[in-house]
């Protein structure tokens, strides 16, 4: 009884329209997930080594299944609408918890499994609160409920997978095969995740909006290219030093090159997709939001996350007074600059392959032109390698803007007459709140919304 009196308090959960928007609740709860990246970049540029990348990736693509997860249930029910805030709220709280356990989830084993059970119980917690909400909102769809029945297994064994890496690392004496075990475990739990989402197919599931699906792919996608720029600056020992133009001519460069990869998805290729998820219906749509959303965009985002770790060590080596700007960059931070920039880009390739079903030229040879210039950013400064990698992203997007520019032409076209039209609903909504009576009194000048 008490808990109907509650949530008929605060309002009953609200579906998503069709022409849903991304609301602001929604953006509050991202910034959560993108401190954990930010947490998993901190945590691996301590000691970068081919151990700490394998656990970055792994720990990001369990955060990243979560967040699907997240926006599965948001496209089905309005995050910030009646009693479902106070849930996500808790969902928020154990994504914080899991996020400040992530650096000790790799830890030795044989120390105290106090962190990795934090890292496995907010996980729990994280996928209840978004299983008993979808639970909630299915109720008059008894088949999205059997449905939803066919996904738990997956909850249940991805848990007791990470309580496994939690505890019996720690049984085991020799430390090397405990270490083994345990990366196996996490590996385990990816291959169930992913695989699972591959196996169910796209059957049963429904996109009610794809305006705010794609929204909020995009939006988690823009700031975590923010969070980028964050970590080189905190990372990269600029905040606190002595202003150099050294310093600042890095910080430049970070910041033009970082943009002209926002332009490179968020200028044709990001809009068009939108078009084409739009212009998808049924079982289609459903598994373009999975591919391309899903599964393409953690490339993205692990390419993010190489490029900044990549980008800290060159900005503090530039940064360093005591370093020669003549002397080569050393370190893992141009195979990491160039090699995450490669892997974004390798990501807005299939991406753009699996939702317009086009391939650019332009998009391929950068590709090639990176890996190419890895040998060569090596043996150059590190100021010189970071221009480098700014000049072939700036290039790349000077070249679109001529190649392109009749598509480019045509898409704006097309979405302003969309926004156009968008807006002309909107005013013509609004302009019943000035048509009420003038005998309305004073309390009510303005009009009232309509109901």
């Amino acid at each position: 009884m008490g808990g109907h009196r509650w949530r008929d308090r605060l309002g009953p959960a609200v579906s998503v329209a069709p022409g849903a928007r991304v609301d602001k609740f929604e953006i509050f709860f991202d910034l959560v997930f993108v401190f954990s990246f930010f947490i998993i970049t901190r945590a691996t540029a301590i000691n970068i080594t081919g151990a700490s990348l394998l656990h970055a990736m792994l720990v990001l693509a369990v955060l990243w299944w979560c967040w699907v997860i997240h926006s599965v249930v948001a496209s089905r029910v309005r995050l910030g609408e009646g009693f479902v805030p106070v849930l996500m709220v808790v969902g928020m709280a154990a994504l914080f918890c899991f996020a400040l356990s992530l650096p000790q989830a790799f830890a030795d084993p044989r120390q105290t499994p106090a962190g990795p059970m934090v890292v496995a119980i907010s996980y729990l917690v994280i996928r209840a609160v978004h299983l008993l909400l979808y639970w909630h909102v299915a109720q008059e769809r008894p088949g999205e409920r059997r449905l939803l029945l066919r996904y738990s297994p997956e909850v249940v064994l991805s848990t007791i997978l990470l309580l496994a890496a939690a505890l019996v690392p720690a049984q085991i004496a020799d430390l090397d095969t405990a270490m083994m075990v345990r990366d196996l475990l996490w590996l385990s739990v990816v291959v169930l995740q992913y695989g699972s989402g591959l196996v169910a197919g796209a059957w049963g599931w429904t996109i009610e909006s794809a305006e705010h699906w794609t929204e909020r792919y995009d939006l988690i996608l823009i700031i975590a290219l923010g969070e980028s720029i964050i970590s080189v600056g905190v990372g990269g020992n600029l905040l606190g030093q002595p202003v150099t133009w050294e310093a600042v001519a890095a910080a430049v460069c970070g910041i033009v090159f970082t943009a002209a990869l926002w332009w490179a998805h968020y200028d044709v290729i990001g809009p068009a997709a939108r078009i084409a998820q739009h212009a998808a219906l049924g079982r289609p749509r459903v598994a373009m939001a999975r591919d391309a959303y899903a599964y393409l965009y953690l490339v993205m985002i692990a390419g993010i996350i190489l490029f900044a770790l990549g980008a800290e060590e060159i900005v503090r080596q530039v940064a360093d007074t005591h370093v020669s700007l003549r002397e080569p960059a050393h370190g893992p931070g141009v195979p990491l600059l160039f090699g995450g920039v490669a892997c974004y880009f390798c990501g807005g390739v299939l991406f753009q392959l699996r939702t317009l079903r086009t391939l650019s030229w332009t998009r391929v040879g950068v590709v090639v032109v990176l890996g190419a210039a890895i040998p060569l950013g090596a043996i150059l400064p590190a100021l010189a390698a970071l221009a480098l990698l700014t000049l072939i992203c700036v290039g790349l997007v000077a070249v679109e803007v001529v190649v392109m520019a009749d598509s480019r032409r045509a898409l704006r076209e097309a979405v302003f007459r969309e926004k156009a039209t968008h807006e002309a609903h909107e005013v013509e909504f609004r302009a019943a709140w000035h048509d009420e009576p003038e005998d309305q009194g004073p309390g009510r000048a303005g009009g009232t919304p309509p109901a």
